[in-house]
């Protein structure tokens, strides 16, 4: 007896592919009929309320607020417009190291530990000390310098 050219296998995949192409064929129609392409204008407009919510109802005008132009900011303000910072800090001494010449300190208004070397010593200081100093900034990110005891 003869066989046929084709194998079990290749009967299956030729099946596969032509359940894809009908899967895919149904899916193409459906979009079709449920897309919006035809729609009114009105239909697809999203409104902001006053809460920055979006929703499909036109806003109410009397909550309308009225701005001026000039009030809104969009760039970051100058640096001699901001408030001025007070550069010296207080802080405690969390680890120091005399060998190795350096250590951190705990800033006590925000919290943060920063790096400070033995050259950034105005006095002697030892662990647990209250410090007040400076922020300078350095390869790493923030160095306390310029540091006192308090």
């Amino acid at each position: 007896m003869a066989r046929s050219g084709q194998t079990q296998n290749k009967r299956e995949k030729e099946k596969k592919k032509l359940k894809k192409r009908k899967e895919k064929e149904l899916k193409k129609q459906e979009r079709k009929e449920n897309s919006n392409k035809g729609a009114s204008f009105e239909d697809m407009l999203v409104y902001v309320d006053e809460n920055g919510n979006l929703t499909d109802t036109p806003p109410d005008p009397d909550k309308k607020v009225e701005v001026e132009a000039d009030e809104i900011e969009i760039a970051v303000p100058k640096k001699e417009d901001r408030p001025s910072e007070d550069p010296i800090r207080i802080g405690k001494v969390s680890y120091f190291d005399h060998s190795k010449g350096y250590g951190f300190i705990f800033d006590k208004e925000n919290g943060e530990k920063y790096f400070v070397h033995v050259s950034g010593l105005i006095d002697e200081i030892e662990e647990n000390d209250k410090v007040t100093f400076e922020l300078e900034r350095g390869l790493k990110g923030m160095n306390a310098v310029n540091v006192k005891k308090s």
